[in-house]
This record gives C-alpha cells, sequence and structure tokens, in this order.
C-alpha cells in the first residue's frame, strides 16, 4: 500500500484542492483511517483522490460509508467545523498542509485529519510515549511522572492518551517541569474523557497539544480507544509502558508500535503483581528492560540522531528505599498487609501500622484500595 511519505502531489497548486476534499471526507462519520488507506490505494496518491467524482470514491469504500461519501458532509458538520477553527489555537491538519505529521502519513491508515488544540508544531518534535493501565498503582504513577518529568525536561515530547491513572500521570510529570505533552483523545475535541480530566486537558492544551482523528461531537466509543492507539505510537520514537495488565489497551500501543518499527520499553515488575504481567510479557516478547531513564536514551539513541536532542549525562541508579528496616523490607517484592508483616517480623500489628502510618506521611509506603500496603521507591533516573 503506498503511503503519504511516498506520494507527492503532480500538481502542488492543487494543494488546496486536496486539503478542502480531505476536510469534508474527515468530516464523515466512519471515514477514518482504514477508508482513507482504501483510497490510496485504489487511487494511488493524493491529487487523484481530491480529482474523482465523490461517487467514484465511494465504490472503493464498504457499503455503508459508501452511501455517506455520495452524501458528502452535512452543511452543518461543515459549518460546526468552521467555527471551532476560528478560535485561536485549532487547526485542522491534512496531508497537504506542512504541519502533518511526517510518521503519521507513514502509517497504512494514516488519519485523513488531525484536529488539534494547542501547538501544532509539537507533532514534529521527538516523542515518547508512556501509556499503562488506568488502574496503576501508587509506585505506577510515581514511575510515570518521574520518567515523563525527566525526559521531557530533557526534550522529548511525553505522548500519551488522557486517561486515567498512568496516562495522566504521565501528562502531568511532563508539564511539571514546563515540557511538552500531548494527548491523543478518542473522541471529538468538543469534549473530555473521562471528565476529571478536563483541567489537566486546559493544561496540555495551553503547554502542548490535543489531538484527535475524530470530529467534533464524536463520543468516546469503546472501538475508538485501540483505534487511536496507532497515532499514539505513530507520533513517537517509542513506547514505555509503565504498568499493564495481560489485556490492557497498553499492549495494544505496544504492538502498534512493533509494527511501525517503534522501539518498545516496558518496565518490570513482580510476578506477583497482577499489573505487571503485561509489562513481563512484553519483555519476553523482545521489548527492552527499563530500569532507569538512561536505558530509554540509549534505545532511542538511532531515532534522536536526526534531533538536535541533548541526551543528559548518565546518572548511577539509585534506590532511596529503606532496606534495612525489617517493616519496609517486607514491601521490597510484592504488597502485603499488616497482619503479614507482623507475623513475618515478630512485631505487633500496632507496631506495625505505626511504622506504616510514619513511613505513608513520607511518602514511602501506599495503602492500596484492598488495605494492603506497597513500598513506592524513588524511580532511577
Amino acid at each position: 500500500m503506498p503511503s503519504i511519505t511516498s506520494i507527492t502531489l503532480e500538481d502542488p497548486a492543487r494543494a488546496e484542492s486536496v486539503r478542502a476534499c480531505l476536510l469534508e471526507l474527515g468530516l464523515i462519520e466512519g471515514f477514518r483511517g482504514d477508508a482513507f488507506g482504501a483510497l490510496l490505494e485504489q487511487f494511488g496518491s493524493l491529487d487523484r483522490i481530491a480529482a474523482t467524482p465523490r461517487r467514484r470514491l465511494a465504490d472503493a469504500l464498504p457499503p455503508a460509508l459508501a452511501e455517506r461519501v455520495r452524501q458528502g458532509a452535512s452543511r452543518d458538520a461543515q459549518a460546526a467545523a468552521a467555527a471551532w477553527e476560528i478560535l485561536p489555537g485549532r487547526v485542522r491538519l491534512t496531508p497537504a498542509d506542512a504541519d502533518y505529521p511526517v510518521s503519521l502519513g507513514a502509517l497504512p491508515q494514516p488519519p485523513p485529519v488531525l484536529w488539534v488544540m494547542g501547538l501544532p508544531h509539537l507533532l514534529a518534535h521527538p516523542a515518547l510515549a508512556v501509556v499503562g493501565s488506568r488502574r496503576a498503582t501508587p509506585q505506577g504513577l510515581n514511575d510515570a511522572r518521574a520518567f515523563s518529568r525527566h525526559l521531557a525536561q530533557a526534550g522529548l515530547t511525553i505522548v500519551s492518551g488522557l486517561a486515567e491513572g498512568i496516562d495522566g500521570a504521565a501528562h502531568e510529570g511532563a508539564l511539571d517541569t514546563l515540557g511538552s505533552t500531548v494527548a491523543v483523545l478518542a473522541h471529538g475535541l468538543d469534549r473530555i474523557f473521562p471528565p476529571m480530566h478536563r483541567e489537566l486537558a486546559h493544561r496540555i492544551a495551553g503547554q502542548g497539544a490535543l489531538v484527535s482523528e475524530y470530529p467534533l461531537g464524536t463520543p468516546a466509543l469503546r472501538h475508538h480507544f485501540p483505534e487511536r492507539n496507532r497515532l499514539i505510537s505513530g507520533l513517537s520514537l517509542g513506547v514505555l509502558v509503565v504498568e499493564a495488565t495481560l489485556g490492557s489497551g497498553s499492549l495494544i500501543t505496544a504492538r502498534s508500535a512493533m509494527e511501525q518499527g517503534r522501539e518498545v520499553m516496558a518496565l518490570p515488575a513482580s510476578i506477583h503483581a497482577a499489573l505487571g504481567k503485561g509489562c513481563n510479557q512484553l519483555i519476553r516478547e523482545g521489548a527492552c528492560l527499563v530500569e532507569s531513564a538512561e536505558h530509554v536514551w540509549s534505545q532511542l539513541a538511532a531515532g534522536l540522531a536526526a534531533f538536535k536532542v541533548h541526551r543528559p549525562s548518565p546518572q548511577a541508579a539509585v534506590e532511596v528505599f529503606d532496606s534495612s528496616d525489617p517493616v519496609l523490607s517486607m514491601l521490597q517484592s510484592a504488597p502485603a498487609d499488616v497482619d503479614q508483616i507482623a507475623s513475618a517480623i515478630g512485631l505487633t500489628a500496632a507496631q506495625v501500622s505505626s511504622i506504616l502510618g510514619r513511613e505513608e506521611l513520607k511518602q514511602r509506603v501506599a495503602r492500596l484500595p484492598d488495605g494492603r500496603y506497597q513500598r513506592v521507591a524513588s524511580t532511577p533516573e
């Protein structure tokens, strides 16, 4: 299948015609990357798609979508899109636009239109995707923030999906250092999901970018999330999975990255941790085991060669978790409850509770929803 990056407009003067064609097609329900890819396969170039009547374009598409293409986008949808785009910091990008990411144009199912709120030039920056579980552990959230903070400060754009858990922590870590971050959404940019991240989305739009291939009014449907994951990996030099179960959507992003030739990395986890089984599986399948930000830089070295990003000086991995304390040592490999710890080290439950309470205030341990405690070690850089 031809890619956008391998196709040049036969007549540069027709760039605006191509843009207008794709902007209208992108407003039609169901016209996304797979449909656009089918037209590229059938017609071979962007300008030929733009020059072909809609009824002929429709012949290359599934029946239901074909009928919608023949009818064209509604006037209401076109008017709403035009009104949305008038406001500052909002733009729709097509392959006819200079800011359309080359990396996405190389995908077999490139988005015909990208809706962007924020800073569109960031889509061309060297980036790392940081993804993981929505039901992350305190340690996972800490790791996502720390890795993202360090790498964003050094010049990488952090890409994620704005979901609860690891995604949100990754965005927050990048924003903490005034670094840049991109959130790829699975719905129209006139809504935010989950609602709890409305303020976070506002911060990202001011310091980074919100991106979607879905037109205004599109809800966050279940099947949109795996669809958008190819864009998260496609915008990035590599993907770092922090925590993931075996059925996690993060594994879809990781496998999309593998198919796209991106680097795939994962943080290792205890064999007793359900949220680590997906990461450990990825490592068995060939993903790079990552324990520090320096490991990430090493994996991305080839891709970063094309960008002027200064690699930070290697630092020794430092573990600040006090392993000399028997209570804390019990949490070294897996979470445990008060009674388990007390029984193992010969203290009373009251004594253990007191120690854990003190360490929780220091943010060196965290209490899980099931009542067990988990270590929260600093993330080595």
